[in-house]
């Protein structure tokens, strides 16, 4: 059943499996994703007594901000910041944090700079922990060409064409980064009704802004920004998990990313899965989070 509770500056939509006294897992979806992503990951965290959390982010579903004065921020700081409240709000202590996309970012920032709250971590792709000062440094061509979307969201053609087409546009992301995962349109259409919420267009462009430092980030998350200027290490137990046919992140990118984890790490490469690594490989997934649980 759908909960909510108000974390922060958010009222977060939520579900929540399991016995209220297991262990939490915490599991964090990324764009343009929503909670669906889990469904076969979750029955078999609780099957062996984990209480698991699958929280909407902000700007997706039923996750509203609490003031019209919050700034409509999608960067980084405020994403992890969101992930500690919620954890606050439900009196959680620590938990296994698993995540990708925007999820795992999140989830490696607390992993961070939280250190003590986090049991274990699963992060697809790798450190997902932006560098915004290296933004500006171009990439090598193969690799821009996948991150059109990115510099589309910089002007406003690109806010105005992600406003009138976000269903179609996130079905073409879904194709292009997860090649050979045949989805149907009913699992499409369940995980696109979250791209309803009235601030999922501004939230999606900020992120895509601020990543390259084009735009200003929310000032009340300004002290978490600077703490992850420097790129810190992760010392909890991680297990990185990256798909071999990502259409957009490739499998090569997370190879050398083992000197950003200090502590417990291991690399698992997903044949034939994509960027929607819980969706398209719920097994491994699952499993992945009970082997550091």
């Amino acid at each position: 059943m759908l909960r909510q509770v108000q974390a922060g500056v958010l009222d977060v939509g939520y579900f929540d499996h399991g016995p209220a006294e297991g262990e939490a897992v915490v599991l964090l979806h990324g764009f343009p994703y929503d909670v669906h992503a889990y469904d076969n990951v979750v029955p078999r965290l609780v099957s062996q007594g984990f209480r698991v959390l699958t929280p909407y982010l902000r700007g997706y579903g039923p996750t509203r901000f609490l003031s019209g004065a919050t700034p409509r921020s999608g960067q980084q700081a405020c994403l992890a910041q969101d992930v500690i409240a919620f954890m606050d709000a439900l009196q959680i202590p620590h938990a296994v944090l698993a995540g990708y996309d925007w999820g795992g970012r999140a989830a490696c920032i607390v992993a961070a700079l939280w250190t003590q709250r986090v049991r274990g971590l699963i992060s697809a792709c790798g450190y997902n922990i932006q560098d915004i000062a290296a933004a500006a440094a171009p990439q090598e061509p193969e690799v821009e060409l996948k991150l059109w979307y990115q510099y589309y969201f910089h002007g406003e053609r690109g806010r105005l064409g992600l406003q009138q087409h976000r269903s179609r546009f996130c079905h073409l992301l879904w194709q292009l980064w997860s090649p050979t995962w045949r989805f149907d349109e009913s699992t499409y259409q369940r995980t696109a009704a979250a791209f309803d919420n009235p601030d999922f267009v501004e939230v999606v462009i900020h992120s895509y802004r601020h990543r390259y430092g084009l735009v200003q980030g929310d000032p009340a998350v300004e002290d978490i920004e600077r703490r992850l200027i420097g790129q810190p290490t992760i010392s909890v137990p991680t297990v990185v998990l990256h798909g071999d046919a990502d259409g957009v992140i490739a499998a090569t990118v997370s190879e050398d990313h083992d000197h950003y984890f200090s502590g417990p790490y291991e690399r698992q490469i997903i044949a034939g899965a994509g960027h929607n690594l819980p969706q398209e490989a719920p097994h491994e997934f699952a499993s992945a989070v009970l082997s550091i649980a």
